[in-house]
């Protein structure tokens, strides 16, 4: 696995997400399912950003919870302790909400990371996979001090859940674009290593974005 950091990487700036697709959410509903085969074929950037925004832009910048800035997903006190990494072909990158970009963590293709090991063979082609991590740090600053943002069993039930929203939103976003996806365990211990994941930091799920095979 490459580990040339990101000096063959730049940032990438996501177009604004086009607002204008024909599925209702009724109709996104309906066709929601999980497609574990997928084909090789990139996607555009217009169609990359609009699946992140979906997973967790910004969608109000001043009238969010606790007047901060609000997300396509709800979390735990609007802690937003979910970061959403994007495993694309030429490299890993973050998805920065607030400036709606890919910020380069490491150049090389690292999609095997967002895949558990057992199921490494399924959907290798794809083009798009996400990796979930959850940062407990982000609970100690929330916009209310609730209790249950400084116990383990509390944080583990919300970070959870706030990964399930971001999930399913991922899940609406791509069957109202006419997208294949997946939502699945990923390498958490491969994560953890590469990303240098510090005590407070869990690497959790990942989910692959694409083409249906034919």
């Amino acid at each position: 696995m490459t580990t040339n950091l990101t000096s063959s990487l730049e940032t990438i700036q996501l177009p604004e997400p086009a607002f204008e697709h024909s599925k209702s959410l009724f109709e996104a509903l309906k066709l929601r399912r999980t497609v574990r085969t997928m084909r090789a074929g990139q996607l555009p950037l217009q169609i990359m950003g609009d699946i992140l925004w979906a997973a967790q832009g910004v969608n109000r910048r001043s009238s969010g919870p606790f007047n901060g800035p609000g997300r396509t997903t709800g979390s735990a006190s609007n802690s937003q302790e979910v970061r959403v990494y994007v495993a694309l072909e030429m490299g890993l990158y973050l998805y920065k909400p607030d400036s709606h970009s890919l910020q380069p963590v490491l150049a090389g293709d690292q999609r095997a990371l967002a895949i558990s090991p057992g199921q490494a063979s399924i959907g290798t082609q794809a083009p798009m996979r996400l990796i979930y991590v959850a940062d407990l740090e982000c609970f100690k600053h929330g916009g209310f001090d609730e209790p249950r943002l400084h116990d383990v069993e509390g944080q583990k039930a919300y970070y959870y859940l706030d990964t399930g929203l971001v999930a399913q939103n991922v899940y609406l976003a791509a069957a109202a674009l006419g997208l294949a996806a997946w939502f699945h365990n990923c390498n958490r211990a491969a994560v953890e290593k590469v990303l240098a994941l510090g005590s407070h930091e869990l690497a959790l799920f990942g989910q692959t974005v694409g083409y249906e095979e034919a």
